[in-house]
């Protein structure tokens, strides 16, 4: 592929360190693709950048580090990119289509894939239409419980063949005591200024869990019911329609993907529940246990629905640390409604 010329002077040539935003100004050219897409759309994470052309959709990961990821060399985000391809697949095999080098060449031109040393790596995937995402027909209240279920069987599939992980029932259990500390020394911190009691009250419920259900915890150990499973599992990460797709597992960090199911989709639970359709989680739960034969009691899904809410009520107030965003009222709210949406979880666990 021609090399593209860009509008200043770019790394010496023979040198791999390239500015981030000098790889961000390429790639936001049509002529930098080998299809020669009509436009590029860019989307910015905290952790990546993704360009997405008709067809397809590459992500350009940051060279961050952060307590749980590290992406902060080449040959990291390499391998990250790597993991990413392996672990989607398999939920959604035909969409994952490769990782890709960003190679500077002998002249200082950067290519995507071609001659030239890698300065970066990024992973392909095919483009998914945003209106079949279960966020986006939730929205607009369009979603086909038929559908739905189909995706539940794709999960159920992969936790089926995943291999029990190795991990004893004592580790389980303070692995949620440190989730459960964590969480409400974040939403406790008086820079966020929530002025609200539930996290106290959501916390001390979960501890009082913690305490009387030694057993049941146990018990999905010792019954290999932990397994290596998507860890993010997001409405907008499920495409339903024409086959249902699963995107986006968690590859950065293993520990985060050593899930109980059912803490899994108690996530998806509530994060049903707080884009307005709780009784999509009743769907996910009917189909989860006919597919598996599990019948995890209510109080069990209710502890772990409490605590992943609360884990994403610390998550969103995160963004409250940035004292000039525009939209900050609006993840104070957001914060909120996961904290009632715990505080509701919890009032089942006594």
């Amino acid at each position: 592929m021609r090399p593209v010329e860009l509008p200043f002077a770019l790394t010496q040539p023979g040198q791999s360190e390239v500015p981030l935003s000098e790889k961000v100004c390429f790639l936001r050219r049509p002529e930098s693709y080998p299809d020669r897409p009509a436009q590029i759309e860019v989307k910015e994470s905290h952790m990546s950048w993704v360009f997405l052309t008709q067809a397809h959709a590459y992500k350009l990961k940051k060279p961050v580090r952060y307590s749980y990821l590290d992406y902060s060399t080449v040959a990291a985000r390499r391998d990250n990119c790597a993991a990413e391809v392996r672990l989607n697949r398999r939920f959604a095999p035909d969409i994952y289509l490769g990782v890709v080098p960003l190679n500077l060449d002998s002249s200082g031109h950067l290519r995507l894939g071609g001659e030239g040393e890698p300065c970066d790596w990024l992973v392909k995937m095919a483009r998914l239409p945003a209106e079949r995402t279960l966020e986006a027909q939730i929205a607009r209240d369009g979603v086909d419980e038929a559908e739905l279920r189909q995706a539940v069987h794709v999960l159920t599939r992969v936790y089926r063949e995943s291999a029990p992980v190795d991990m004893t029932p004592a580790a389980y259990r303070q692995r949620f005591r440190n989730d459960l500390r964590e969480n409400l020394e974040e939403l406790a911190d008086p820079a966020f200024a929530l002025s609200s009691d539930l996290p106290d009250i959501v916390a001390a419920a979960q501890q009082r869990f913690l305490e009387a259900n030694v057993e049941l915890l146990d018990a999905r150990v010792a019954g290999g019911r932990i397994v290596e499973a998507h860890g993010d599992l997001r409405p907008e990460h499920i495409y339903l329609g024409d086959g249902p797709i699963i995107m986006d597992c968690l590859e950065f960090n293993r520990e985060l993907r050593l899930l109980d199911p059912v803490d899994e989709l108690a996530y998806l639970a509530i994060e049903c529940h707080r884009l307005g359709a709780p009784h999509l989680g009743d769907v996910v739960f009917e189909t989860y246990r006919a597919d598996t034969g599990d019948e995890p009691p209510a109080r069990l899904i209710d502890f772990y629905a409490s605590l992943r809410a609360m884990l994403r009520a610390k998550l969103a107030i995160w963004h409250l640390r940035d004292e000039h965003r525009s939209d900050a009222e609006e993840w104070r709210a957001r914060t909120m409604r996961y904290l009632y949406i715990a505080a509701d979880h919890a009032a089942k666990l006594d």
